[in-house]
């Protein structure tokens, strides 16, 4: 075997020698379909080697702690990568004689080949080897026209063609254990990470993604001719509102004895001018921006402290919009009142044109509807709110989209 692999390499060199942009056309071609046929079936050859000596426990005998270990350090391999590579020669080492002879042939690639073997593995145990080798035949051949991952979805199926009596039974069975599995699997995990940022990250079942899915697609449409987020940016947003309607409605189990809340510690002094950061119950810190946003529609609680942040009283919790003066708001703008914003009124809060921390008082003059993501977009300051003599909201854009700054309204939710 090496003297074959010796005249291999010298092939190889050859060729890497050779003038590529001496080769016409057909031959260029022809020859990346060779050398794409050639590296398959040398990597068959590999897998095979892989098997063979993680068989013989010679990485083990030679002091390695298993055989991926050990041919991380002698390929050079990531260790992600030499466990696979150990994995893969076990599959392929188990399918059927007929998955090795099409690698080794090059008639399918080593990710075919994988996925043909897993889904012969997969098969019902009723199916029998003749089954299974109807399958494995009718999958080899597949994969002529079809790249790993569709070859996959297929194999969910082939059994309705070579054995459709066992097909639908198969399948439910199979859907029960994928079933129970992302069910054992399911979790989300929130994990602090030091640029300001929170990773969210997990896994869900079928069901509960669906759920997830039907919740958020209607707030990931762009809101409005200005929207310039990314389609992953509007997801997040649109998780953040389906959190504040959820909190909104005042209908979650309590939390410690309180209803659920989120609870930012800031001096009035700091919220007023704006200069520093407030706390969250956890220690994030966030910034002034978000503080003065979050207080726009918010429950406030006083607390009077001593020089050491001692509690000396606390006050009663006031809501800022809610009752008669939220059903206003809701009469008058019908939903988030930025220009084109079709957002409806269940997912906006109550801004305060001049906010109450500067004096602005909470009534319906002081006051607009906007969705969060406007919310957000209105707190950056390059657009102005105001309200006209008709007691309506009128948005004026900054100088630099409309020298005139001509004012603009929502039509949306208002037809006349």
């Amino acid at each position: 075997m090496l003297e074959a692999l010796t005249q291999v390499g010298g092939a190889v060199d050859h060729c890497a020698e050779t003038a590529l942009w001496g080769l016409s056309d057909d031959d260029l071609l022809a020859a990346l379909d060779a050398t794409q046929v050639l590296a398959q079936r040398l990597a068959a050859v590999q897998l095979g080697l892989v098997r063979e000596l993680d068989g013989r426990g010679l990485a083990v005998a030679q002091g390695a702690s298993s055989t991926a270990v050990w041919l991380r350090e002698r390929l050079r391999l990531s260790g992600r990568g030499a466990r696979q590579l150990v994995q893969l020669a076990a599959t392929i080492d188990a399918a059927p004689s007929a998955v090795r002879d099409a690698l080794l042939g090059g008639a399918i690639t080593v990710e075919q080949g994988r996925v043909v073997a897993e889904t012969i593995a997969a098969l019902p145990a009723e199916a029998g080897p003749e089954v299974a080798d109807k399958a494995t035949q009718l999958l080899v051949a597949w994969a002529d026209r079809f790249d790993p991952t569709s070859l996959s979805r297929l194999g969910e199926r082939v059994l309705t063609h070579v054995a459709p009596e066992l097909a639908d039974e198969a399948e439910l069975k199979a859907l029960e254990r994928a079933t129970e599995r992302a069910e054992a699997r399911r979790h989300v995990t929130l994990s602090e990470q030091q640029n300001g940022q929170v990773r969210l990250s997990g896994n869900l079942d079928t069901e509960t993604a669906s759920l997830l899915r039907e919740a958020i697609d209607p707030l990931c449409t762009p809101a409005g001719e200005h929207d310039d987020r990314s389609p992953g940016q509007r997801r997040a947003d649109a998780l953040g509102e389906i959190c504040r309607l959820a909190l909104r409605t005042g209908q979650l189990p309590d939390n410690g004895g309180d209803r659920p809340q989120l609870v930012v510690t800031v001096s009035l002094d700091e919220l007023v001018n704006g200069v520093r950061a407030g706390a969250l119950e956890t220690g994030t810190r966030l910034t002034p921006g978000a503080v003065r946003r979050l207080a726009c529609d918010a429950g406030v609680l006083p607390v009077v402290l001593g020089g050491n942040s001692q509690v000396l009283d606390v006050g009663r919790q006031r809501r800022l919009f809610t009752g008669p003066l939220r059903r206003a708001l809701v009469l008058r703008d019908g939903g988030c009142a930025f220009p084109g914003c079709d957002r409806p009124p269940r997912w906006c809060d109550g801004h305060h044109l001049r906010h109450w921390a500067d004096g602005g008082v909470t009534a319906l003059g002081n006051a607009v509807l906007l969705c969060g993501y406007h919310h957000r977009f209105i707190h950056r300051g390059d657009w102005t709110v105001r309200i006209a003599a008709d007691g309506r909201p009128d948005f004026l854009p900054p100088s630099w989209l409309d020298p005139l700054r001509t004012p603009r309204r929502n039509l949306y939710h208002r037809r006349c």
